[in-house]
């Protein structure tokens, strides 16, 4: 049985951050992962995919937090914790260095949440139809009809 390449263990890693970058990962849970230990995986990882473990992990953080500042109503603060990051002040520099904006900002830069509401044909339908109709013309109702 031939042994798998280095890059496998080192995509279990990069799985798993971002699959759980949410949550409190540190390089010691991502090197384990890997089945490395701490200093040859953060060697590794660097080779492989051009930058560290942490900046990997912070760069699909951000990346979520634009999501969310793009397609909700979310407070910032909400979608600083919401997406892993413990500091305010940390979250609203790292963004601006890495989209050139404050969170803020880039939030007013696109259209709002609410535009991106999606509702069901049926119930654009049911809303859509006329609600006061009358089937004769002449706009008189007939017997029993109240």
């Amino acid at each position: 049985m031939a042994p798998h390449p280095p890059a496998r263990h080192l995509l279990r890693a990069k799985d798993l951050a971002d699959a759980r970058y949410a949550e409190p990962l540190t390089v010691a849970e991502l090197a384990a992962a890997a089945g490395l230990s701490r200093a040859h995986f953060s060697r590794q990882f660097r080779r492989a995919f051009g930058e560290s473990p942490h900046v990997y992990l912070l760069t699909r953080r951000l990346e979520r937090a634009a999501t969310l500042l793009r397609t909700t109503d979310r407070a910032i603060a909400t979608i600083c914790f919401d997406v892993g990051l413990n500091s305010l002040g940390s979250f609203t520099t790292s963004f601006t260095r890495m989209f050139g904006l404050t969170p803020a900002a880039y939030r007013a830069a696109f259209p709002p949440a609410a535009a991106h509401a999606i509702v069901p044909g049926c119930v654009l339908r049911a809303y859509g139809r006329p609600q006061h109709r009358t089937f004769r013309e002449d706009g008189a109702q007939g017997p029993g009809i109240a």
